[in-house]
């Protein structure tokens, strides 16, 4: 899954014009669009270039898959996680 040039930082694309709304809408495409991930508890807020993954997550394999398709469009660098878990009892 590829977004955008690469040979673009997430910073050049944000100073030529691509909001934060804009990114905002292209992660939570691309959680929505994973069917190996329920993203539906992930709210995704920017707060400067970083990127906040806010929420519940319903494993930890969610965790690393959202986290890894937010790295892929802003970097990992400008990645946050602050999803807690919330896992099934058994």
């Amino acid at each position: 899954m590829i977004f955008g040039p690469d040979s673009f930082s997430h910073e050049q694309c944000c100073s030529q014009g691509h909001s934060s709304a804009s990114t905002v809408a292209t992660i939570h495409s691309a959680l929505s669009a994973d069917p190996d991930i329920d993203s539906s508890a992930i709210t995704i807020r920017m707060l400067g270039p970083v990127t906040l993954l806010e929420g519940y997550i319903t494993n930890a394999a969610d965790r690393d898959k959202a986290i890894s398709i937010a790295a892929i469009i802003v970097g990992f660098h400008n990645v946050q996680d602050r999803m807690l878990s919330r896992f099934p009892s058994q």
